[in-house]
């Protein structure tokens, strides 16, 4: 291991090196949802019919998806900090080739290469914090990585449509070039740069089986039920993304090295995380999803007004951040995770009885508090996985990780929009009702749910070093 840094590095406090991240992954997750707004915009810029601009998205998630199991390996091989830096400066260029984009496959080809710096970015950032940060800080360092996943897919569409109206689409990308540049910065002056000696040859078999089998699981669950493609093209799909996963477990027990590690699912408090974080990001992840269209479907809102009701659940957020250290150091990991996770459910279920005759503050409160204690949970989640990981095999935990981070967010999309087809289905109705959308939160809320009972199975004293509880 090099433990090597400069003087000014040994001094950065780590709420610098976790503002630092967080930015970085902030940019990301909001570039991820702002572009959204503006295709309609870009595709009359292109000539070019709208629905074909999906393919700006998927091609940056078909880019997440390949390259994301590679990070860990990489970041080991290369140095965190190098890596980390490089993957901002990849993004930045991608942002500012998108902003000149003139035609669809010259956008489409500066996506890619965005998803790339992307992939890197988000795994590799984590890694950057849990090699830097001593165990005891991390709950707060945590807490401050939680807010981009949050708060980006609020801000988004908001923001986007803002820019698109006001300005012209392709300031969408170029705001990320001053956030892109000044991280670059912050990076060389206040991160470490430490890694581990790359664990063997780099697993180039697993990569392709890897990036098949989440591409084709992404895409496939992405398209289900929404009327993007033929209904054959999505089960086509989803069957080559799990025949490949098939092939890549096979592969994986016959590799010294495999790209990703599922051995690591031996350790309880990350298999608890993995496991239980996935059903409860089922049920959260839906709600960007379905907010939104209940808002303006349901409730006749425009899009600016769906917009600042929505933005309540990233201010209830933000609120949490201060508080989250005082509650695992009261309740420890696993009461937090059990009860916290009960509560964050029973208040997507209230969702469910949203109606346009509620006083608008009690929609507001009613998001806040979901907010605040979603925040709470998914930064228990993100540093309980962490709690028993050997330092040698952390970038093998983060790529695991965060590979089944991405796939679970497309999942939790995937579930609001299969559970509100299935009740439109089920009632006969041509267009979601307010009762298809109350019994799709109610779905999604039960999908939450389920996540406490397997938290139960965590030790009393999980994580005990990192919350300070007693």
């Amino acid at each position: 291991m090099n433990d090597a840094v400069d003087a000014p590095l040994r001094t950065a406090r780590p709420q610098v090196t976790a503002l630092i991240v967080a930015c970085a992954l902030f940019m990301q997750n909001l570039d991820s949802t702002v572009i959204a707004t503006a295709l309609p915009t870009m595709a009359r810029a292109f000539d070019v019919e709208p629905l074909r601009m999906n393919v700006a998205l998927t091609a940056y998630l078909l880019s997440l998806a390949v390259f994301i199991p590679a990070s860990g390996w990489v970041a080991d091989r290369y140095g965190a900090r190098n890596v980390f830096r490089a993957a901002i400066l990849v993004f930045t260029i991608g942002s500012v080739l998108c902003g000149r984009a003139e035609s669809l496959s010259f956008l489409v080809g500066s996506r890619i290469l965005q998803g790339i710096g992307g992939a890197m970015m988000v795994p590799v950032g984590r890694l950057v914090l849990l090699r830097s940060v001593p165990k005891h800080q991390m709950v707060a360092a945590m807490a401050w990585l939680t807010m981009p996943a949050l708060i980006g897919p609020v801000v988004g569409p908001p923001l986007g449509g803002f820019i698109v109206t006001y300005f012209s689409w392709r300031w969408i990308f170029d705001i990320n070039v001053p956030i892109g540049v000044a991280g670059i910065i912050l990076v060389s002056l206040f991160v470490q740069d430490v890694r581990e000696a790359p664990p063997g040859r780099f697993d180039g078999i697993g990569l392709l089986l890897c990036g098949v089998s989440l591409s084709g699981l992404m895409f496939g669950l992405e398209t289900a039920g929404r009327g993007m493609v033929a209904v054959t093209a999505t089960v086509v799909m989803v069957a080559i993304g799990l025949a490949a996963a098939a092939l890549y477990a096979w592969h994986a027990r016959r590799t010294e090295h495999p790209l990703l590690d599922f051995s690591l699912m031996r350790i309880a408090t990350f298999r608890v995380s993995v496991v239980a974080g996935t059903l409860f990001r089922f049920g959260i992840g839906a709600v960007p999803f379905l907010l939104p269209m209940m808002l303006q479907l349901g409730f006749g809102q425009s899009a600016a007004e769906s917009g600042m009701i929505t933005f309540a659940s990233s201010a209830g957020a933000l609120v949490m951040k201060p508080a989250t250290q005082g509650a695992l150091r009261r309740l420890g990991f696993r009461g937090t995770l059990i009860w916290n996770g009960v509560l964050s459910a029973c208040l997507l279920a209230v969702t469910a009885a949203f109606r346009p005759f509620w006083p608008l503050a009690a929609i507001y409160a009613v998001l806040l508090a979901g907010g605040f204690f979603r925040s709470l949970q998914f930064t228990a989640f993100n540093t309980i996985a962490y709690a028993d990981i050997p330092r040698e095999r952390m970038s093998a935990a983060t790529s695991l990780y965060s590979t089944m981070q991405q796939l679970s967010m497309t999942l939790g999309i995937t579930a609001g929009a299969g559970t509100l087809e299935a009740s439109m289905i089920l009632a006969r109705h041509a267009a979601p009702s307010l009762m298809d959308f109350s019994t799709a939160f109610l779905a999604v809320s039960v999908l939450a749910l389920l996540a406490s009972p397997i938290c139960a199975t965590l030790p009393p004293d999980a994580g005990n070093e990192m919350s300070g509880h007693h």
